[in-house]
């Protein structure tokens, strides 16, 4: 008996405000199943790019393939199907039906409400728990930059906010320490934690204007904002990113955590698991600062 064809496909599972994007196909031998878009890799293609070459050839629109979410090997009678799928979102289009027979927007309370087909069904579970987890915590992206800015000018007054060509400066010298939660209904910045790696063990204003005292092989890390949007403040995600923050320089062998605040906030950070090292050596904003520290080890 020989084996079975190996087909390579891709899978979009394009969201929008919560919705789940599905489509009803309308030829061959799987015609009015439902599925998420895609198709075939073709030869030299990476995933993503074939991803976006089948939405566009599908749906005429254009995706952003915001994260890679599971690959499901399924075997029907004829072949065997490898299928890499990925969380997606719309940048520019109408989602036009070129090869579809029909198309609904799903959220995670209906995602059951189709008859999907049998390896897309796979999928179910995990699109709905990535529904009910609202945030994707990572590394920022320099396209981002823009709404770090932004979102600094709303947390902070003037005179205490980082100015955009800082912001700008951090965010290309270590991204890897630009931690970002993203909401996933809309594909934006909630808020942020960004720092500085370095061996100095105590806080100062320099650090605040000069990228350049970056030390990537540092063993503390000086930490220089904690944002989040008031839209999303009193809903536990000021923790969250610090808890997340902890928990990734942990595993890569730092030993501790620095940052100042002003008096209102020592309480609120000595909740997170951080010490009062009293009266901190910066005057930024002419503010009286209080250094705080958290120890990894």
């Amino acid at each position: 008996m020989s084996e079975k064809k190996i087909l390579n496909v891709v899978a979009a599972i394009i969201i929008n405000e919560g919705n789940v994007f599905a489509t009803q196909r309308g030829y061959g031998e799987f015609k009015d199943g439902w599925e998420f878009p895609g198709g075939k890799v073709e030869e030299g293609e990476i995933p993503e790019e074939a991803l976006k070459r089948e939405i566009k050839e599908e749906l005429d629109t254009e995706i952003e393939v915001v994260e890679f979410l599971d690959t499901v090997e399924y075997d029907y009678p004829k072949f065997h199907l490898l299928m890499d799928c990925f969380i997606c979102r719309i940048t520019t289009g109408d989602l036009v039906l070129r090869e579809h027979e029909a198309a609904k927007w799903l959220n995670k309370e209906n995602l059951d409400s189709v008859d999907w087909l049998p390896a897309d069904c796979v999928l179910i579970d995990k699109i709905r728990e990535y529904l009910f987890t609202r945030f994707t915590f990572r590394d920022i992206r320099m396209d981002e930059a823009d709404q770090a800015v932004l979102i600094e000018q709303i947390c902070f007054p003037p005179h205490e906010a980082c100015s955009e060509k800082m912001m700008w400066e951090r965010i290309s010298t270590a991204p890897e320490l630009f931690l970002v939660a993203i909401d996933k209904e809309t594909g934006k910045i909630a808020g942020f934690l960004n720092g500085l790696a370095t061996d100095e063990t105590e806080f100062k204003d320099e650090f605040f204007i000069d990228a350049g005292m970056h030390n990537p092989t540092g063993e503390n890390i000086m930490l220089l904002g904690l944002d989040v949007l008031p839209e999303y403040r009193r809903k536990g995600l000021a923790r969250e990113i610090m808890s997340q923050y902890c928990d990734r320089e942990r595993k890569k062998g730092r030993k501790r955590l620095i940052l100042t605040c002003l008096k209102e906030k020592v309480e609120m950070y000595e909740k997170m698991g951080y010490r009062s090292n009293g009266i901190a050596n910066s005057s930024w904003g002419d503010e009286q600062w209080y250094e705080m520290c958290y120890d990894l080890k």
